[in-house]
C-alpha cells in the first residue's frame, strides 16, 4: 500500500508527469521510425517496384525535356532548364501521346517532386538504369515527415474537440483528471494509433506508395474548418490535390458542411483559397506572356483597392477568388496550356475503366461479382427525341456525392451541439470514398484506416470499427504485394486472402454502415445535475466528456 501511495503522490506531480509523457513520446516516436525500418527490409523481396520506376521515369523525362530545351549541355543541368523541362512536359506528353494515352497521371506538384528527386540521383548516379532507381531514402523520408504530421494533426484534431464537447462518458478509467488532461490523452491516443497503423507503414515503407502525402492537408484542412478559417481549409485542400487527385473526391465534404449550415460565406471562402491556390501552382502554365501577367496584377490591384478601401469583411478572400478567376478566364482566352489539367487529372480518372483495381472489399467488387461492368447502363430515360443513359459509373459517383452531403450534414450539427461524433464525420469520407466508387484499388482504404483512429475520442464501439478497416486495409495491401511476386512461400496465404473478399467486403460495407448510422441518429440529450462535491466528478474513457463549468 506504501508503495502505490508513492507511486500515487509521484504521478501526481506536474514534472514527473510531463517527465513521463515526454519519455512515452520519444519511445512512441523511435518504436514507429524502427518499425517502418523493420517494415522495409522484411518487404525488400515483395516491395511493389513499379511505382518507384515510373516515379523515377517521368522525373528523367523532365530532366530530358530540360536538355532537349538548352542551348547547350552546360546550361542543361541548371535549376532554369529544369524549370523549363517541368513546364513543357505536360504539354509534350498531350502532343505526343497515342490515342490519348499518355501515360502521365501525376499533379503538377507530385511530379515536380519526382522530378526534383530523379534529379538527386541523376546527380549521384549518372549512369544509373531508369529501371532500378537508386536512392529511394529521400521519398521514403519524406513519407515518414507526412507520417508524423498527421498523427500530429490527428491529436490536434481530437484534443481540440474533446475540449469542445458536451456529451458524457461512460468509463471510469480516467475520471480524476481534469477535462484539459482527458482531451490530452485522448488526442495521444489517436494519433499514437495512427502513427502505428499497419496498413499507413505498409503503403509508405513495404509497398512503397505516396499516398500518405495528402493526409497532412486533409487533417489540417479539417481543423482550420472547425477553427472558422475556411480560406485556409481551402488552400490546403488545394495543395494536397496538386500532390494526389483523389482528395478532390472528399473535398466537396468542406463545400456542403457550411451550406447545411446557412452560411454561405464560409463556403465562398473555402472556394476562394482553393482557386487561389490552385492557380498560383498552375499560372506559369496558364499565363504564356507578359501580358497575361500585366493584366493579373491589374485585376489584382484594382480589386485590392476597391474591396481593402471599402473595408469589405473578408476582403483578403474576395481579392484572392477574384484573382483565381482572372488567371482562369485570361489562361483559357489568351491560349494557356490546360495539359496539367488533361494529363494530371482527367486521364487519371479514365486510365482504369474497372469497377475495381486488384484486390478490394467494396460495393463494386460485390458489383462485379454478379456480373455488373463500370459502364453497364444502370437506368435509362427517353424524353421524345432525346435519350438519356445512366451508367453504373454515375451511378455510384451520385450515390457517394449523397453520402457525402449527409456527412456534411452530420459535421454541420454536430459542431452546433459540440457533439464528439463530429470526428466521425470527418472521418466517413474518406470511408465511403472507397466503400462505394469505382475504380478503387486496395490502398486508397489506408486513408480512411489513418483518419478514422479520431473514433478513439468518441467511443470504445467506433473504436473497434476502426481496428476492423484497419485490419481490412492491411490485408488488401499484402494481398496484392503477394500476387504481384507470387513466391512460392507466400501461396497458401494468397489463396487464404482470395478466399476472404467476398466476406471481407461485407464486414467493410457493415462498418462504414454502422459509422454512416452512429453519424446521423439522433441522441436525446441528458441533463446532468451540477456536482459541486469535487469527489463527484463524472467518468470518463476514451471519448469526450462534458465542460467543466
Amino acid at each position: 500500500m506504501a508503495i502505490c501511495a508513492l507511486f500515487r503522490r509521484l504521478f501526481a506531480g506536474k514534472f514527473a508527469g510531463r517527465a513521463l509523457l515526454a519519455s512515452f513520446i520519444v519511445v512512441l516516436f523511435l518504436g514507429g521510425v524502427q518499425l517502418r525500418r523493420w517494415t522495409g527490409e522484411k518487404t525488400r523481396h515483395v516491395r511493389f517496384q513499379h511505382d518507384i520506376v515510373n516515379g523515377f521515369y517521368w522525373g528523367s523525362e523532365t530532366l530530358a525535356e530540360a536538355r532537349r530545351l538548352s542551348p547547350d549541355e552546360a546550361s542543361a543541368n541548371s535549376w532554369t532548364a529544369f524549370c523549363r523541362g517541368y513546364f513543357a512536359l505536360y504539354d509534350r506528353v498531350k502532343r505526343e501521346a497515342y490515342e490519348n494515352d499518355y501515360g502521365l497521371d501525376y499533379p503538377p506538384l507530385r511530379l515536380l517532386a519526382m522530378s526534383i528527386w530523379a534529379k538527386q540521383v541523376r546527380s549521384e548516379f549518372p549512369g544509373v538504369d531508369d529501371g532500378h532507381p537508386k536512392l529511394v531514402n529521400p521519398l521514403l523520408k519524406m513519407n515518414l515527415l507526412c507520417e508524423l504530421i498527421s498523427a500530429a494533426a490527428i491529436f490536434l484534431l481530437v484534443r481540440l474537440w474533446v475540449r469542445r464537447s458536451s456529451s458524457a462518458t461512460q468509463s471510469p478509467f480516467l475520471r480524476a483528471l481534469s477535462l484539459q488532461q482527458r482531451a490530452s490523452i485522448c488526442g495521444l491516443a489517436a494519433a499514437s494509433v495512427a502513427w502505428l497503423e499497419p496498413s499507413l507503414i505498409l503503403d509508405a515503407h513495404g509497398w512503397p506508395q505516396w499516398d500518405v502525402w495528402i493526409l497532412p492537408f486533409y487533417l489540417f484542412a479539417a481543423l482550420a474548418a472547425l477553427k472558422n478559417r475556411w480560406f485556409s481549409c481551402g488552400c490546403l485542400l488545394a495543395a494536397g490535390a496538386m500532390l494526389k487527385g483523389q482528395l478532390l473526391f472528399v473535398a466537396p465534404f468542406f463545400v456542403f458542411w457550411p451550406l447545411w449550415q446557412k452560411r454561405w460565406t464560409r463556403a465562398l471562402r473555402m472556394l476562394a483559397g482553393f482557386a487561389v491556390t490552385v492557380a498560383l501552382i498552375v499560372a506559369p502554365w496558364l499565363l504564356c506572356n507578359l501580358g497575361a501577367w500585366i493584366v493579373v496584377a491589374l485585376v489584382a490591384g484594382l480589386s485590392s483597392l476597391f474591396l481593402l478601401r471599402s473595408g469589405a469583411r473578408y476582403a483578403a478572400s474576395w481579392v484572392s477568388g477574384i484573382v483565381a478567376c482572372a488567371v482562369f478566364l485570361i489562361g483559357a482566352w489568351d491560349g494557356g496550356s490546360f495539359a496539367w489539367l488533361r494529363v494530371g487529372f482527367l486521364y487519371g480518372s479514365e486510365h482504369y475503366p474497372y469497377l475495381f483495381i486488384s484486390s478490394c472489399y467494396n460495393l463494386p467488387w460485390l458489383l462485379s461479382n454478379v456480373g455488373w461492368s463500370l459502364k453497364d447502363h444502370f437506368w435509362s430515360l427517353n424524353l421524345g427525341s432525346l435519350h438519356f443513359d445512366l451508367t453504373l459509373q454515375w451511378t455510384l459517383r451520385l450515390l457517394y456525392l449523397g453520402a457525402l452531403a449527409l456527412c456534411a450534414y452530420g459535421a454541420a450539427r454536430h459542431t452546433r451541439n459540440r457533439d464528439p461524433r463530429t470526428l466521425i464525420a470527418i472521418a466517413a469520407p474518406w470511408l465511403l470514398m472507397f466503400a462505394l466508387l469505382g475504380q478503387m484499388q486496395e490502398r486508397y482504404l489506408m486513408w480512411g484506416a489513418v483518419v478514422s483512429a479520431v473514433a478513439l475520442g468518441v467511443s470504445l464501439r467506433l473504436s473497434v470499427i476502426h481496428f476492423i478497416i484497419s485490419a481490412a486495409s492491411t490485408a488488401m495491401i499484402v494481398h496484392v504485394m503477394l500476387i504481384d511476386k507470387k513466391l512460392e512461400a507466400t501461396l497458401r496465404a494468397i489463396d487464404v486472402l482470395n478466399g476472404v473478399r467476398p466476406y471481407a467486403s461485407v464486414v467493410v460495407l457493415a462498418c462504414v454502415a454502422v459509422c454512416l448510422w452512429n453519424m446521423l441518429s439522433t441522441r436525446t440529450r441528458v441533463f446532468q445535475r451540477r456536482q459541486a462535491d469535487s469527489s463527484a466528478v463524472p467518468s470518463l474513457s476514451l471519448g469526450p466528456a462534458p465542460e467543466e463549468a
